[in-house]
């Protein structure tokens, strides 16, 4: 695999205590942080793909805190030096806890590959602008979401 340019992968720790864990996230002074727009939640279903998505602005900071997500990242853009990469990532708190950063330009899809509902947290640096997203169909990509 080769790796995508710019695509970081940033292991996150998770203090144990007795009466709940602390899953650290993301800090001002972390390489990848770019400023604050918005954070939010995202649920997916056991089984379920959601779609090719590419932010043409936002850069996405994914941290999954429920379940185990794949998620899979195409690289089209003009001049990178990993034009036509694909690389995939599989997160989830017990088998790989860390901050994926996902720069504008890049193609996203993600896969629920656990039994019960998975659930992510995005921290944005840019407030949600459905003008800067384009999307596209599942199948827009070749990749076997049958292989795990």
């Amino acid at each position: 695999m080769n790796p995508i340019h710019d695509l970081l992968i940033t292991p996150q720790k998770i203090i144990k205590v007795d009466e709940g864990d602390v899953f650290h996230g993301l800090k001002s002074n972390d390489l990848s942080y770019r400023g604050f727009g918005e954070a939010y939640f995202s649920s997916i279903n056991p089984n379920s793909i959601k779609s090719w998505k590419r932010h043409n602005v936002m850069t996405l900071n994914l941290i999954v805190i429920i379940g185990k997500i794949r998620f899979v990242i195409f690289d089209d853009r003009n001049g990178s030096t990993s034009k036509d990469s694909v690389n995939e990532i599989i997160l989830g708190p017990d088998i790989n806890y860390s901050r994926l950063t996902i720069p504008p330009g890049l193609w996203v899809a993600f896969q629920c590959l656990s039994d019960s509902k998975s659930l992510l947290l995005n921290v944005a640096d840019i407030e949600h602008d459905p003008n800067e997203i384009d999307r596209l169909p599942l199948e827009a990509f070749a990749f076997n979401w049958r292989n795990i």
